[in-house]
């Protein structure tokens, strides 16, 4: 199996990280390939940042598809583009956001999210409505850290991001904490250490959900608005900014 994680900013050293995030739960047989949307902002911290970057993300899910990728991680908490994500991959496309969420009802009856700017929190509260986890999700907090700043253990930054999980647990109510950047995936086990809850990563989250859903052999249904593309958009998908292929040789690491 082959999947493809897709950082939607330019910031290779993240999708670095992501990458390691990501082969860290795969499963024997699977390989994940993870590319850089080398045209995007070099992080996505409003509308207008994911609005450049989901040309370039789309074009990374066509070259993937042409490379034989069984399914997609759209590895950003706001989740851009992952509608049309769906309409060009033939394989699952799982968004890191979508994921969390999900996973999190199950290991408790409610979830704060603990994401970076405060700009972004309206995102991730509609993405709740979105997914049906309007009652579960008690809260949206922001850290007010950046996404390029964080960084390694016991940085200001993460003192700061544990500093808002405890208060998600002390005024939430909340059972879980979803952290609401890719950027933050590998505080996951450290901030669960600390905490004593469950902490869930979307990276994590979704590389897991795309590989069950690529086993089941399931895949987005192609009725009504996701029904397949007409050529002349996969023709406008080619012309599109791009990462290019794949090159699952030199991208890959098979477990």
């Amino acid at each position: 199996m082959l999947l493809q994680v897709i950082n939607p900013n330019s910031t290779a050293a993240m999708t670095d990280a992501i990458a390691a995030t990501a082969r860290g739960v795969a499963a024997v047989g699977t390989s994940v390939s993870a590319v850089t949307n080398t045209g995007a902002p070099a992080s996505l911290q409003s509308h207008t940042d994911e609005a450049l970057a989901v040309p370039g993300m789309l074009a990374a899910v066509a070259a993937g598809e042409r490379a034989g990728v069984d399914g997609h991680v759209i590895a950003c908490f706001g989740d851009p583009g992952l509608d049309a994500a769906r309409e060009v991959a033939r394989g699952p496309v799982v968004g890191i956001a979508e994921a969390a969420m999900h996973l999190a009802t199950m290991l408790g009856r409610g979830f704060s999210v603990v994401t970076t700017l405060g700009r972004t929190r309206a995102r991730a509260q509609e993405l709740a409505v979105r997914y049906g986890m309007a009652e579960a999700c008690r809260a949206v907090r922001a850290c007010e850290v950046p996404v390029l700043e964080l960084d390694g253990p016991g940085s200001a930054a993460e003192q700061r991001v544990l500093a808002e999980c405890r208060a998600a647990l002390a005024e939430d109510d909340a059972d879980v904490i979803v952290l609401g950047c890719a950027g933050m995936a590998d505080l996951t086990v450290r901030l669960g250490q600390r905490l004593g809850v469950p902490v869930v990563d979307g990276v994590t989250a979704a590389t897991v959900l795309a590989q069950s859903l690529v086993t089941l052999g399931l895949a987005t249904s192609t009725r009504q608005e996701l029904a397949p593309l007409p050529a002349d958009t996969l023709a406008a998908l080619d012309r599109a900014p791009g990462t290019g292929a794949p090159d699952p040789r030199r991208a890959t690491v098979p477990r």
